[in-house]
This record gives C-alpha cells, structure tokens and sequence, in this order.
C-alpha cells in the first residue's frame, strides 16, 4: 500500500509562503506543513492553519537562519551579536556537543519551541528542523526526549532511496548522498529505539528547492510502497526575501496544484494525509 504526506516546509516565513501552503492544500496535492514558530509569518500561518482543520501541521525547529523563541540574552552560545541564531553550521555543532553551556542553552530552546506550537492549539503531526540541523546527534536526542513529552510526534529521517529518483527522472545525475545519509541512518535508528514513527522514505533532499511539476510528478509514478513523505518549499513568489538562493518557490507551488500531479496519485491508488492521519509505527532501521 502506498501512503503519502506531502509537506511544506518555511510555513510562518512569510505571507507568500502561507498563502501557497493554503492554496496547494485547497487545491492540490499539499497534505501537511511545517511551522517556524517564531517566524515574522507564524501568526498568519496559525490563523490559516486553524481555519483548515485538514492540512496537518509540524513543528519547524529553527536553530539556524532565524531568532530565537526564547530571549537571545538566555541563549548567548547559540546567537551572534545582533540576537540571531549563528550562520557557522559547522563550529556551531561542535559547540553543541562538546559544551555543556551550550547544550543546556540548546535544549531550552528546543523546549521553547516545541511549548510555542502547544500554545497554538494546533495537533502536533511531526517535527523537523530547518536545514536538517535535528540529523546533529545532540539535536536528534533532544527532539526525542523533548518531543515524547508533547505527544512523541513523527520525525522525519531523511533517507531517500537514489533508485526511484533515477526512475523518476531518467538522464538527470543522482549523486551519492555522502553528507546526509549516514546521520539520517544514526537518526532512524534512534527513532526506531525510541518507538518515535517515521516514513519509510523521503524525497526533497537531493532536489531541495528545485521540486518541478516533472520531478513531483516522476516521483509519484513511480512511488515505493510503505509511508513516504515528499517535502517542497512553495511560495507564491519566485524568489523571496529571506530565502535560499536558486529556490523555484514559485515553480515548485505550481507543481503542487498541477492536475497531472494529482492524476498520477489517483491513479496510483496512493492514499494521502498527515502522519497523523497514518498512525505511523515506529521507525524501522535502514533498509
């Protein structure tokens, strides 16, 4: 049996992103959305989500690329000067791990975080973090003990099978995933000790941003069986303030709404909801 989510991530960035989250679940093939809880958007983006009681909504952890929930004066190991959370990934997560100040700053955070979604009212479907940063080994183990306290909600590992993208695109190089793919292991079989659900396979890694009608499209033809999740980042714009460069916001909002895209998943019998909607087991080890 093939079952799919289908997320937005970036919902609360800002408006035209909210605005596309909305529009793709009315009118396509959008089933669930990421929230930045402190996000300039993140109010409009629960207003929006509490009027659409179909589209499931996650948490968005922000660590990177962002502000803090919390007073940047409570976090000063994480946030640069200006009260922003640090841009230098890499000493960042050796901080985190090898500095206890840090860590305890880290899991406040993460705290604060996931309390601002419990105060939204909104059902908690799952957790993910911008730009992968929950694939860091002291991120993933705070996300679980963190996460079990506010419902254990699905977490997404992302491992995706380079064999369907060769299918679903034929002629497009598929790289190794090199960097990602031995954490995102670590982390599944984390989750998987830790009885958190989470898909048996994620697609958006290797085309982050870059999700075209044909691609979306491909993908869903060619679909494993088990719980997928393929994530996007759509936008009513095609560039926006704030954003990552090279992203086809725009492109990759109307791939979601495109009619074929939504007859490739009728025919294909794929059932499509949140994580919620599935009850997900646990997480099983890498295939």
């Amino acid at each position: 049996m093939k079952r799919l989510v289908v997320t937005a991530d970036d919902f609360g960035a800002d408006l035209a992103v909210n605005e596309a989250v909305e529009r793709s679940h009315a009118e396509g093939v959008l089933t669930a959305a990421s929230l930045m809880v402190g996000a300039p958007a993140a109010a409009d983006a629960v207003e929006r989500a509490r009027r659409t009681p179909s589209l499931r909504v996650g948490l968005h952890l922000v660590l990177v690329e962002g502000r803090p929930v919390l007073d940047p004066a409570r976090v000063p190991e994480l946030v640069d000067v200006s009260g922003a959370f640090r841009s230098d990934m890499a000493r960042l997560g050796a901080d985190i791990f090898f500095r206890p100040a840090a860590r305890r700053q880290l899991a406040a955070e993460i705290e604060a975080q996931f309390a601002a979604f419990a105060a939204t009212g909104l059902p908690l479907d799952h957790v993910n973090a911008h730009k992968h940063f929950h694939l860091h080994p002291t991120i993933a183990g705070l996300v679980i003990e963190i996460g079990a306290r506010f419902g254990r909600p699905a977490v997404r590992a992302p491992i995706e099978p380079r064999a369907v993208l060769r299918r679903a695109r034929p002629g497009e190089a598929v790289s190794p995933a090199w960097l990602t793919g031995p954490w995102a292991a670590l982390v599944r079989r984390r989750l998987a000790r830790a009885g958190v659900p989470a898909p048996d396979q994620v697609f958006g890694l290797h085309w982050s941003g870059q999700m075209t009608r044909e691609r979306l499209h491909g993908l869903i033809r060619n679909l494993p069986d088990g719980l997928s999740e393929i994530y996007l980042h759509p936008a009513l714009v095609p560039g926006r303030a704030g954003g990552a460069p090279g992203y086809r916001y725009r492109e990759e909002f109307e791939a979601l709404i495109d009619p074929q895209v939504a007859a490739a998943v009728r025919e294909g019998a794929i059932v499509l909801g949140g994580f919620a909607d599935f009850e997900p087991g646990p997480a099983r080890g890498p295939p």
